[in-house]
């Protein structure tokens, strides 16, 4: 009987310290930018997967450098939230929980989103005319100089060539 008690309590151990280095949140923040993939994989449990391109300036080359973050999301919500986002292009800030340690059945990483925001437009399609430079709200195409002609003016009489005379 003690023998069975033990192997309770020490059950009991094992399973709590799972749940807290699994449940309970090492870190927490907001990472903005556009969902580039997000797809739902995995052979034996299934999880949705993403990539959020954040974007950045490399201080290193001075020019602009992708910067990825990869994240996992256990709520359905949450993943119909991204899959909007993906779908409309928009800019997003993802709320996440980062744990210590991460098991298969939760996600290929240690990054749980646990809320999504919209914080741009829906990205514009390729051929929008409001994307053109010149182009001005309520305008049926965009503006194009033109050169103005009166319309009253004739054409100047072209002028005969001088021709040096010899007589005098």
């Amino acid at each position: 009987m003690r023998g069975l008690l033990y192997f309770l309590l020490f059950l009991l151990v094992v399973f709590g310290v799972l749940y807290a280095l699994t449940g309970w949140s090492y870190s927490d923040g907001e990472r903005a930018g556009t969902v580039s993939k997000f797809s739902r994989r995995g052979f034996l449990f299934k999880t949705y997967e993403g990539v959020l391109n954040v974007g950045g300036f490399s201080g290193e080359t001075g020019s602009l450098t992708p910067q990825y973050f990869d994240f996992s999301v256990k709520d359905d919500a949450v993943a119909a939230q991204v899959t909007q986002a993906v779908k409309t292009g928009q800019r997003v800030t993802l709320h996440y929980e980062e744990k210590i340690l991460k098991f298969p059945w939760n996600g290929e990483t240690k990054y749980y989103i646990t809320s999504v925001e919209i914080v741009g437009p829906p990205a514009q399609p390729y051929g929008d005319r409001s994307t053109y430079p010149g182009y001005q709200q309520g305008q049926s195409q965009p503006v194009q100089p033109q050169q103005a002609q009166p319309q009253n003016q004739q054409p100047a009489p072209a002028q005969q060539p001088v021709t040096a005379d010899s007589t005098l």
